[in-house]
C-alpha cells in the first residue's frame, strides 16, 4: 500500500518534491497510483528536504533507511536546482553529468530543468498569476435543496485522497467546492493527476460543477496549473469558475457563497510567522459588492484562516505572546460584516483550510461558526500532538473534540452542507474513519444576526 509523502510549507522544496514526482512517475505504467514514501527515490527526497527545511548539511552518504543509488540521485537533483537557481552554472554543469551517468530511467536533468521554468529571473518567485474583477463579472448560480460537498487541502492524489472522494461520492452532491492547495506546488500535471482525473472518474462531469479555490501550494508554481483548469474544469452545459473568486448564489436568493483568494499573496512562503495574507483591494471590493446587493445569507470561503488556536499567525510580539487572528482578514472581515447588514443580510459562516485538521469553533470575533476544515488528505502524525498553542492571548475556543486516528495518522474528511428548501442549511463533519456518521453537524445561519 502507497504510503502518504510528506509536504512542506516552502516553494523551493515544494517545486523540487514536484520534479521528483514526475520524474518517479515517467518510468512507471500509465494509471499507476501516485508514488508515495514507498518508491526509494520519494522516500530520499523527503528526506533531503527535511534537512534542507531544518537548516542540516545535506550529506553525502545515504542515510541509513535509503538506498545509496536513490539518496545520490535525490541529493544530486536537489543540488542541481539550488545550483541553477543561484546562477553557478559550472558546478551545475558538474551536476549534470553525475546525474546523466546515474542508474535510474528518468531524464533527471530534463526533469530539474523544466521545473526551473517555474522561478523567475535570479531565482526569484514567478509573480503569480491573478484575473482582475470585470464589469460583466456575474454571481454563479445553485438550486435550492441543493447538497454541496466541501473539501480542502485534499489534492494530494493519494489512496486516502482518493477514498475520501469515493466516500464523498456517496453522498451524490450537487455542487463540489475545494477550498484550495493541490500537491506538491499546483503543476499543470499535478492539477491533472491529483486533482481532476480523480474527480472526474467519481462524479457525473456533466451535472456536478467543482469550484476550485487557490491555497498556498497552487500558487508556489505562479498558479499555471490552477489557471490552466479554470478553462477546462467545468465543461458545457455547466458554467465556468470566472476567475480564483468568486459568488455563489442560490436561485432563491437565500444563500450564497463568497469565495475569496487569499493564496496569492503566500506565492513566496518565509514561513507562517511572516505571512499574513489578504486579498486583492479590486476583489474585496466586488465582494463586498455582491454581500451589500445581497438580504440573504452569505458563507464565506477562503483557503487561509482567520484565526486558529493551533498555528501562528504573524509574529510574536516583544514579550514572546502571538495574536490568534490575521488582523488583514479581520479587517475584510468587519467590511464584509457591515455590507451584509446594510444590506439586510448577515454572515452566516466562514469554511477554510490551510490547518490539516477539522476544528470547530466557537463564535469568535464576532463570527459565530469558523470552521476549518482542512483534513482533507494531508497526513498528520498522531505523534506530532494537536495541542493549542499557549502563548495565544484570548485563544478560540473549541467545540468539537479532536479527529479520531486511522493508525499513525488523524483521519481525514470531508463537509457536507444540505441546503433545504424552507431555506435551512445543515453542516454534516466526516472523516473516513466512519463516512456515514457526521464526526459533528450543526445548523448554518440560526441565531447569527
Amino acid at each position: 500500500m502507497p504510503l502518504d509523502p510528506q509536504t512542506f510549507r516552502s516553494q523551493l522544496l515544494s517545486l523540487y518534491q514536484s520534479a521528483i514526482d514526475a520524474g518517479v512517475r515517467s518510468a512507471m505504467p500509465a494509471g499507476s497510483p501516485r508514488p508515495g514514501l514507498e518508491n526509494d527515490i520519494v522516500r530520499a527526497a523527503a528526506q533531503v528536504a527535511t534537512f534542507h527545511d531544518n537548516n542540516i548539511a545535506i550529506p553525502t552518504t545515504a542515510p541509513a533507511h535509503i538506498a545509496d543509488d536513490a539518496w545520490t540521485t535525490a541529493r544530486l537533483a536537489f543540488q542541481l536546482l539550488q545550483a541553477r537557481l543561484a546562477g553557478q552554472n559550472d558546478t551545475a554543469d558538474a551536476i549534470e553529468s553525475q546525474l546523466q551517468g546515474g542508474q535510474f530511467d528518468p531524464d533527471w536533468v530534463g526533469t530539474i530543468t523544466e521545473y526551473l521554468e517555474y522561478f523567475g529571473p535570479g531565482g526569484d518567485s514567478q509573480p503569480p498569476m491573478y484575473i482582475p474583477p470585470t464589469a460583466d463579472m456575474q454571481p454563479l448560480t445553485f438550486r435550492p435543496g441543493s447538497v454541496v460537498g466541501l473539501l480542502a487541502d485534499w489534492g494530494l492524489g493519494t489512496a486516502a485522497a482518493i477514498n475520501v472522494a469515493t466516500q464523498l461520492a456517496s453522498f451524490n452532491p450537487d455542487v463540489i467546492i475545494h477550498l484550495g492547495d493541490i500537491y506538491y506546488s499546483g503543476t499543470p500535471d499535478e492539477c491533472k493527476n491529483n486533482f481532476v482525473d480523480i474527480l472526474n472518474s467519481h462524479f457525473d462531469r456533466s451535472r456536478v460543477p467543482i469550484y476550485n479555490m487557490v491555497g498556498n501550494h497552487d500558487m508556489y508554481c505562479g498558479g499555471v496549473g490552477f489557471y490552466q483548469l479554470l478553462k477546462t474544469l467545468n465543461p458545457p452545459p455547466l458554467v465556468p469558475q470566472p476567475a480564483s473568486f468568486f459568488c455563489l448564489r442560490s436561485t432563491d436568493n437565500v444563500w450564497q457563497f463568497i469565495a475569496m483568494d487569499t493564496g496569492r499573496f503566500d506565492h513566496d512562503p518565509f514561513g507562517v510567522t511572516d505571512v499574513l495574507v489578504q486579498i486583492e483591494p479590486t476583489e474585496q471590493a466586488w465582494l463586498t459588492a455582491r454581500i451589500a446587493e445581497f438580504g440573504g445569507k452569505t458563507i464565506l470561503l477562503s483557503h487561509h484562516q482567520l484565526f486558529s488556536g493551533f498555528s501562528q499567525i504573524g509574529p510574536a510580539a516583544a514579550d514572546g505572546s502571538l495574536t490568534p487572528y490575521n488582523p488583514k482578514l479581520k479587517a475584510i472581515f468587519d467590511a464584509f460584516s457591515a455590507a451584509a447588514a446594510k444590506g439586510g443580510g448577515s454572515i452566516a459562516a466562514w469554511f477554510w483550510g490551510h490547518e490539516h485538521t477539522l476544528s470547530i469553533y466557537a463564535p469568535y470575533l464576532g463570527l459565530q461558526k469558523g470552521r476549518c476544515i482542512g483534513h482533507g488528505a494531508i497526513p498528520v502524525l498522531i505523534d506530532d500532538g494537536n495541542d493549542p498553542l499557549t502563548k495565544l492571548v484570548n485563544p478560540p475556543r473549541l467545540l468539537s473534540h479532536p479527529l479520531g486516528a486511522n493508525g499513525s495518522v488523524h483521519a481525514h474528511g470531508f463537509t457536507i452542507l444540505r441546503f433545504a428548501h424552507d431555506g435551512s442549511c445543515a453542516a454534516e463533519y466526516y472523516n473516513d474513519i466512519d463516512p456515514t456518521t457526521p464526526f459533528y453537524s450543526e445548523s448554518v445561519g440560526v441565531g447569527d444576526r
